[in-house]
């Protein structure tokens, strides 16, 4: 099998030649990319927050795509995890369907009472052109809550530019608030969904550390501590993908500052920590960091050892939505022994790629933007034991008989935090180490993309 001519720059063998890889660009025609719309990557950023309504003004297929979309944990309301759509038909595309916006928000208004209201663009409305930003103007004057809507029509690019529209309508709701009795020192946390209630996690270290945290966005997300995020010291933008942009946003209006995180893996985990503490610059911060650090980390460590025992050796691929994941679970498997023999995402940039292939061995495959077929081959070619995804990867792991971990957002096991990774490491034995993967047929060669029939696809198919 071959790459498409159109992708090979998309594919960068480490040690074969300089680097190079094509990024951040529109998926080839044809290549059935893993990337899902515009919509979707909005609709993914600002569902967990949980007192308001989100109405999807568009076709029922739309909202019923995204309904529930992620593990996202509340602590109180959970107005989020209910599905609404305008539900928009010939009629409406023939003569609009703005009435039937304005009386659908009026109804949900009236009806569950919420702190804010998203209302969704999809492909249709750009199509047929609502204003739909008049619609939200006259219902927010009426009602008097924010209404706002989400420029996220899906023909208009990728879920990146999803992620901008989300951002894009959180500045519509960041400002509004109070921001009197924040403490000097205080975060907002960008990027974490409190999938699994990560982010509760997250916030304890926080506070065991004597940071305020002011508002998560969007895990776990309040209107009202949204509207005052404007008061915090520090952004931590955990998802760099999706968050980037809102954090170069609140730079720009409010001067606030930012430090690149992530939550997973004992490294990244400590110094995501460590940083807020140097950041703030007080001594007594970073003595309770150190211990905390170093408490975590001798709880966990003697059971990761034993993993490692029997994971040790054994080769990992890696397809992500953002690069800051892969960066992470390269860490973290080497942690447990683990080779990393392919590593990708959807939406990484050059610069992603050029920290993916320091960190990786000669002969990784770092690919960008990939398809199913691609993947198939890539993992049979690497030999590999552990594929780790989201849910349209699960499916090309099972079939290859190989071992998955879901590493996505509809997830049910926290794997942010130290104890994220004691969860990860037990996910990961147990389904590499399942005795059902010895009745699969395993490939006995290595043959590169491009190449003769390897011997895995000839013992399918004879």
């Amino acid at each position: 099998m071959k790459v498409l001519e159109g992708r090979k720059k998309q594919v960068f063998r480490k040690g074969e030649t300089p680097f190079e890889i094509d990024c951040e660009k529109q998926s080839l025609a044809g290549s059935v990319s893993q990337r899902a719309c515009v919509f979707c990557g909005s609709r993914v950023v600002l569902y967990p927050i949980a007192d308001a309504v989100h109405l999807v003004h568009g076709p029922a297929g739309c909202a019923a795509y995204t309904w529930d979309i992620r593990g996202a944990l509340s602590s109180g309301p959970e107005l989020h995890r209910l599905s609404f759509t305008t539900d928009l038909r010939e009629q409406e595309v023939i003569h609009g369907g703005e009435s039937k916006l304005y009386q659908g928000l009026i109804q949900l208004i009236d009806r569950y009472h919420p702190k804010a209201a998203f209302v969704y663009g999809t492909c249709i409305v750009g199509v047929i052109g609502d204003d739909v930003e008049a619609v939200c103007k006259k219902v927010s004057a009426l009602k008097g809550i924010p209404v706002i809507p989400v420029h996220s029509e899906g023909f208009k690019g990728t879920k990146k530019d999803g992620y901008k529209a989300a951002c894009t309508a959180l500045m519509r709701l960041i400002g509004r608030g109070r921001t009197e009795g924040i403490s000097k020192y205080s975060v907002n946390i960008l990027g974490d969904y409190n999938l699994a209630g990560e982010i509760w996690i997250i916030k304890d270290y926080y506070r065991r550390m004597g940071v305020e945290v002011v508002a998560g966005i969007t895990g776990d997300g309040r209107v009202e501590e949204i509207e005052r995020a404007h008061g915090a010291a520090l952004n931590l933008v955990q998802c760099s993908g999706s968050m980037n942009y809102l954090a170069q946003l609140m730079k720009e209006k409010y001067g606030i500052p930012s430090l690149q995180v992530s939550y997973f893996g004992f490294e990244d985990m400590a110094e995501a920590l460590y940083g807020v503490a140097r950041h703030f610059n007080d001594a007594e911060m970073m003595k309770r960091t150190q211990e905390l650090v170093r408490d975590e980390i001798q709880a966990i460590y003697p059971k990761l050892l034993e993993y490692r025992k029997a994971l040790a050796g054994k080769k990992a691929a890696i397809y992500v939505g953002g690069a800051f994941k892969a960066f992470s679970l390269v860490k973290a498997l080497r942690l447990l022994g683990m080779d990393v023999a392919v590593v990708g995402s959807q939406t990484g940039s050059k610069q992603d790629y050029q920290l993916l292939k320091e960190l990786c061995d000669e002969g990784t495959i770092i690919v960008d933007d990939s398809n199913p077929l691609e993947l198939s081959h890539f993992i049979r070619e690497k030999n590999v034991s552990l594929f780790i995804g989201g849910v349209k990867e699960r499916p090309i792991a099972y079939k290859l008989g190989i071992g998955f971990c879901d590493h996505n957002h509809e997830r049910k096991v926290a794997l942010a935090g130290f104890v994220g990774m004691l969860n990860f490491a037990e996910e990961v034995y147990q389904s590499v180490m399942s005795p059902v993967w010895q009745f699969i047929p395993r490939p006995k060669q290595s043959v590169p993309m491009g190449g003769v029939q390897d011997e895995y696809s000839r013992t399918a198919n004879p």
